[in-house]
């Protein structure tokens, strides 16, 4: 297996959470090694104790079952390394990317309000847009 059909394989595992992001486009692929009898896949997380890390690691096996994933913290995740194809599939399922300006993922407005800082998830925060009056999630920037 080369290392680009890796690549392609690891761009088709979708993110539990977001079933419209790849880990490729959110940005968790940190390396990938290719060995003659198996492939080492380094995932960076996107926050420390991320409840998903056990079901990515699944689907990576399940496209590659001769991978070997490790998860690393160095370098940590950050929001700068989701793709613009990872923020267009986080508008997609309702999420606001991180960008310098909030907008509804909906209408596009930047007409919206903070409700709550802490979301379903550790990265994700809640808020409301007062165009389209409608709630939504943002992707915390870190």
């Amino acid at each position: 297996m080369t290392e680009q059909a890796v690549r392609e394989a690891l761009g088709r595992v979708m993110d539990p959470e977001i079933p419209t992001i790849s880990i490729v486009d959110l940005g968790m692929v940190d390396e990938v090694r290719v060995h003659a009898e198996h492939v080492e896949v380094a995932l960076l997380p996107t926050f420390l104790g991320c409840p998903a890390l056990d079901l990515i690691e699944e689907a990576v096996l399940k496209a590659i079952p001769s991978a070997v994933v490790t998860f690393r913290h160095d370098p940590p995740w950050s929001t700068e390394r989701i793709t613009e194809a990872g923020k267009e599939g986080l508008r997609r399922f309702g999420i606001a990317p991180p960008d310098d300006v909030v907008r509804c993922p909906r209408c596009g407005s930047e007409q919206v309000l903070a409700e709550n800082l802490f979301g379903p998830t550790r990265c994700r925060a809640i808020y409301y847009c007062r165009a389209c009056r409608s709630p939504f999630e943002a992707f915390k920037a870190i």
